[in-house]
């Protein structure tokens, strides 16, 4: 529905068979009712909002469902959580006072102003308007609203985050909505719980699993590290000398991450600095990785480009990639095909 020359307008999204006929319109009383909880709670809320953060705050836009509440406001920084809370608290404290609603329709503007209504930056009002007031909550609105403050139930904040310079977003649920939010999270809860055995303080449960955890990666990266530099050792241990170039080349065992292959192939650059290239296979989690290197003397001697040739060596793994002229990566889907894909980069190097 909407309003045009101060008369309610109708839309449907389908004609009836016979638009002359009379029809009966019905309200939904269930979304009424929670639409009026959450438009009231806007007025609460922009009241709330004043006393916290102070008056210089002004409505700059709002969205009232019967689903949710979304109020725009203006304010220079973010709403810190305990001023979120201070707002909610005072909120759901006028809520259980059961305020009731005080309705001034058509009275004189300049009465209106003086009951303390607030005039919208933008508005345009005319000689007459409607006053909504629920105790120090005063504002020029012609929406629907529930009877007492009590009906609106209990309101939690759900968000607050910036939508312009200067403005700040809060959206929020009322009555049913946030009886089922508190639910949701007490489940959310009551499983965390059952996870961590029934532990009576679960802050502590969790900081504790938490410190464990880091304390194994710290295991599991030493044991990376110590991984990788034996595989380092070896590949240099191994590496043959064709044609005036030390080669290296290997399909590593499978899981190796591909940070970890890219830090062996760094070292290895580092401990053979001039005429060498490394062309590594590996797999990880199932994709095959190629990783070629190549020291810099050779790039610029002989014109030999790792990108190019990972590149074309991807397309024995299906996949691709590419690089810089020393370095150069490529993925794939298909893993069986990555020794013959190491052995065709070191063709196309001529060795």
């Amino acid at each position: 529905m909407k309003r045009e020359n101060n008369l309610p307008i109708h839309l449907t999204k389908k004609l009836p068979a016979n638009p002359a006929a009379e029809f009966h319109a019905t309200v939904d009383a269930e979304a009424r009712h929670a639409s009026e909880a959450n438009h009231t709670a806007t007025h609460l809320l922009d009241q709330a909002l004043r006393e916290v953060l102070g008056t210089h705050v002004e409505q700059k836009g709002s969205l009232v469902t019967p689903d949710y509440l979304r109020f725009d406001f203006s304010h220079f920084q973010k709403v810190t959580p305990e001023e979120l809370r201070e707002v909610e608290r005072i909120v759901n404290r006028r809520i259980r006072e059961d305020i009731p609603m005080q309705d001034h329709r058509d009275v004189p503007i300049e009465e209106a102003k003086q009951l303390g209504a607030i005039a919208l930056f933008g508005e345009k009002y005319g000689d007459r308007v409607r006053v909504v007031q629920f105790g120090k909550s005063v504002e020029f609105c012609g929406g629907c609203h529930v009877k007492s403050t009590g009906r609106i139930g209990l309101v939690r904040i759900l968000s607050e985050s910036s939508v312009a310079a200067g403005v700040r977003r809060i959206e929020a649920i009322t009555g049913k909505a946030a009886e089922e939010s508190i639910y949701a999270q007490e489940d959310i809860l009551r499983g965390l719980q059952n996870f961590f055995a029934g532990a009576k303080d679960l802050t502590a449960a969790i900081k504790k699993t938490i410190e464990e955890n880091d304390g194994l990666k710290r295991q599991v990266d030493d044991f990376v590290k110590e991984r990788i530099t034996a595989l380092r050792d070896r590949l240099v241990g191994n590496a043959t000398e064709r044609g005036g170039v030390k080669v290296l080349s290997s399909v590593l065992p499978s899981g190796v991450a591909p940070d970890a292959v890219k830090d062996l192939a760094f070292q290895i650059s580092g401990m053979l600095p001039e005429n060498m290239i490394c062309v590594l296979g590996s797999t990880f989690e199932g994709k095959p990785l190629l990783t070629v290197m190549i020291s810099k003397n050779l790039v610029e001697g002989r014109g030999w480009h790792a990108g190019n040739m990972v590149r074309e060596a991807a397309k024995l793994i299906k996949g691709g990639g590419g690089g810089a002229p020393h370095f150069a990566t490529a993925g794939g889907k298909d893993a069986s095909g990555l020794e013959q894909a190491v052995r065709h980069v070191l063709e196309m190097a001529g060795i």
